[in-house]
């Protein structure tokens, strides 16, 4: 349509790289106004979790709305909500031994930052913030702050400060546990990092290239938080609600963040939503002290909870995300070790994965050359040099292999080689049989 090239602004970004008109989409599939089929693994960037359309949140939202649901209601308090709620409590929080209150922000996952900062440097009285290289927060002035991608801050126009910035578990090298830098500044008075309010971090950095922090870099982290009574935020808004296995990223590293950031998956639909959880004895909060008019979704709540109770009532999902992590890992690590030629590494954990090509050119051509063969799939990391895959958590076992093999025959491509990997087709069989 020429309309987007008249009246739209040049800051569109996934629509230059998949130049289509799309007018359809299920499960792990788009489809374009020319009936052409696309598998999907960018997922709206950690949105879809449980795909396109997913029929069981479909049918409730459109029960909600033929009975003239409350639409948008401020932060009034509705039956919606309500139900969202109890659902999450009883299923998402106590099962996890999480205290947490809730606050409804504004709907995306900036929103959702924005208030955790606010809110911590509103409790202890400080302004500082500690953030880590290659964490990514959004993009509106709080959070771009604590974002370390020069594209974006470059485009704040103003000076961006509040933060300080700390290495990523792994940013010197693998032998160096950079908590420990972090303790040693937060010693020093004479170190110029003034005692934070709170640091801020993602247990895997999406945006900033799938770094996965290990758990004992985690758990050194909270040690040094609360040796210095500093704040805990854990951003789960990209690696949250299951993506990793776990319903909260941090679950399998036994630690207890101050506070929560989640959006993104929140929904279950796609549906704009974020939250802010934190310790019962932080809400020191005025009322409508922080604000705004989309206070919470309530199409969203009925999704959200239709997603909880549909995949949250046990731990199959977490089963199934973890067996088709240790699928992806298998294959990617296969396909690095064939075409790599020791460049190519992998990245991530659970569903969360990337395969770090080294350059943004070499991955660039190789994510073009997979949307030609039908398989939308994105870049990541500050030169966007990653390959990253964020297939729907409930895509089917037959479709993730096909996914993976227009990858590696893109990799093939580029690379010039010829071979190919030792065929995977029966691992998923395997799986199924030793479950």
């Amino acid at each position: 349509m020429k309309i987007f090239e008249e009246i739209e602004s040049e800051v569109q970004s996934y629509a230059r790289s998949f130049p289509r008109v799309f007018n359809k989409a299920m499960s792990e599939f788009l489809y374009d106004e020319e009936g052409n089929e696309y598998l999907d693994f960018l997922a709206g960037a950690g949105t879809l979790n449980y795909g396109h359309n997913n029929p069981v949140f479909k049918e409730k939202l459109l029960e909600y709305i033929h009975q003239d649901g409350i639409t948008h209601g401020l932060d009034l308090h509705t039956k919606a909500k309500g139900e969202f709620l109890e659902t999450f409590n009883e299923k998402i929080l106590k099962p996890r031994n999480l205290n947490y209150v809730v606050q409804f922000t504004g709907p995306t996952g900036t929103n959702a930052v924005e208030a955790a900062l606010k809110l911590a440097r509103n409790v202890t009285g400080r302004e500082n913030i500690i953030a880590f290289t290659n964490g990514f927060h959004g993009v509106s002035l709080g959070s771009l702050a604590a974002t370390g991608n020069s594209h974006h801050r470059g485009a704040a126009g103003v000076n961006l400060s509040g933060t300080s910035r700390m290495p990523y578990d792994g940013y010197l090298g693998d032998d160096i546990d950079t908590t420990a830098y972090l303790d040693k500044v937060l010693s020093d008075s004479s170190s110029g990092v003034d005692k934070p309010a709170a640091v801020i971090v993602e247990t895997v950095q999406g945006e900033g290239g799938i770094n996965a922090a290990s758990f004992t870099w985690l758990r050194n982290l909270q040690t040094v938080c609360r040796k210095y009574e500093v704040l805990l935020i854990i951003d789960d808004i990209q690696a949250g609600c299951g993506r990793t296995g776990t319903y909260f990223s941090f679950e399998e590293a036994g630690i207890n963040p101050d506070i929560v950031t989640l959006s993104k998956s929140l929904g279950g639909y796609g549906l704009p939503f974020a939250v802010v959880l934190f310790r019962p004895e932080l809400d020191l909060w005025k009322p409508g002290e922080h604000n705004g008019t989309f206070r919470g979704n309530n199409f969203a709540f009925v999704t959200a909870k239709a997603a909880i109770d549909h995949y949250w009532s046990d731990d199959r999902l977490t089963r199934d995300v973890k067996r088709k992590g240790e699928y992806i890992s298998r294959r990617l690590q296969g396909i690095i070790d064939l075409h790599g030629e020791g460049n190519f590494t992998l990245r991530g954990r659970g569903m969360f994965k990337g395969i770090n090509c080294v350059n943004g050119d070499l991955a660039g051509k190789i994510t073009r050359r997979a949307f030609r063969q039908g398989l939308i799939i994105e870049t990541s990391g500050a030169d966007d040099h990653v390959v990253k895959f964020l297939c729907p958590l409930i895509i089917s076992d037959e479709n993730l292999k096909k996914g993976i093999d227009i990858v590696e025959q893109a990799i093939k491509e580029v690379c010039g080689k010829e071979e190919s990997i030792p065929e995977q087709k029966d691992y998923f069989e395997a799986q199924k049989l030793a479950s």
